[in-house]
């Protein structure tokens, strides 16, 4: 990218922003005088990319500047730059689905009417204005070369009769996220909760089986992948197909007791600069084409009834009926948002971990 052009691009920004470490994508037109959307995302740069490359594909006049950040950074920036009466975000895209719903319930978020709203399924969209845009299950991981000769457990019933049953042979060699540093493994454990009546045994079983905490996906399944540990539990379905497609020793099930599935929310803030054209990045989002390309290039399941397929909604349900939990965009997110129950929950996790 030309250096005059990446100036100019930032003069284009409020002050705040252009002090921000972001990738900007020049225009494909190549005009000087031309349009910047701003991005705030948790979805790593280069995973966003094919998205990016499809929706100015179909805008060529427009640039785009793409800040990634934790999910909390988002939610924080977005009320800062709100409340001080600066321009924002034109398009936020966030795991954290209890932060965008309180973004949109507390006015920091807009309405968008699109033509795919009213085909949107109805969990996935809170009034028009958060749209959930990924359709993405919580698994079972496991080693593969550790299970040749017997199928690694399936359900939560399973899982805590095979933790069980294996004794030393299992001890520290199963992994989850530490609900108190992983905001999409805290929402795993409160829908746990809220489905199965006695999650607790399943709990009390890992922590005799000395289950390791990671905040990350990653350390999870790199250590199932070399055999250190036997499995991973509710870890995010997205990243777990990315890492089997790469590393053969990985295993992936839904669980058929019922399966959680998180959603990626999108949504125009309400301070954004320039509105028109965060709808018409999350119009590309909800589009058919935009939809496919995150299923087939971004490896993240597709919500939109319209796309069909490997790696899709429309798919999994035809497959798994009702094993499938969806999360609901809706107020209900924000139950845990409560800092007592938050705390009330996280405590009750450590305290059956550490009865073992």
């Amino acid at each position: 990218m030309k250096l005059h052009l990446l100036l100019f691009l930032l003069l284009l920004l409020p002050p705040d922003m252009a002090k921000a470490d972001a990738v900007i994508f020049p225009a494909p037109s190549g005009t000087g005088d031309v349009p910047v959307l701003t991005v705030y995302s948790s979805l790593d740069e280069p995973l966003a990319k094919p998205m990016i490359t499809g929706f100015q594909q179909a805008n060529p006049d427009v640039a785009v500047r793409y800040e990634e950040m934790l999910t909390g950074e988002i939610f924080d920036r977005i009320v800062r730059e709100t409340d001080a009466g600066q321009r924002t975000a034109d398009f936020a895209f966030s795991s954290a689905m209890d932060l965008q719903v309180k973004l949109a319930n507390d006015g920091y978020a807009q309405r968008s009417d699109l033509p795919m709203s009213a085909a949107w399924p109805l969990w996935a969209n809170w009034r028009n204005t958060a749209y959930a845009l990924t359709f993405e299950p919580a698994v079972f991981v496991y080693h593969k070369p550790s299970f040749r000769t017997s199928p690694p457990p399936s359900t939560r019933a399973e899982l805590v009769a095979f933790l069980q049953s294996q004794g030393d042979a299992a001890y520290g060699r199963i992994g989850t996220y530490d609900i108190e540093r992983s905001g999409v493994g805290f929402l795993f454990m409160a829908r746990d909760q809220e489905q199965f009546g006695d999650i607790w045994s399943v709990i009390r079983a890992m922590g005799a089986a000395g289950v390791k905490l990671y905040s990350t996906s990653q350390a999870i399944l790199e250590r199932v992948a070399d055999g250190r540990f036997l499995l991973g539990y509710n870890i995010l379905g997205s990243y777990a197909a990315d890492w089997a497609s790469r590393h053969p020793d990985v295993g992936i099930l839904l669980p058929k007791d019922y399966t959680v599935v998180m959603s990626r929310i999108g949504l125009v803030p309400q301070a954004s600069a320039n509105p028109e054209l965060g709808r018409r990045y999350l119009q590309f989002f909800m589009s058919k084409e935009g939809q496919t390309i995150m299923a087939r290039e971004l490896q993240i399941p597709a919500v939109s009834p319209e796309v069909a397929g490997n790696n899709t909604a429309t798919t999994m349900r035809e497959m798994l009926g009702g094993q499938l939990k969806p999360v609901p965009v809706s107020l209900g997110l924000m139950v845990y948002l409560d800092q007592v129950k938050r705390a009330r929950l996280i405590s009750r996790w450590n305290d059956v971990l550490r009865l073992q």
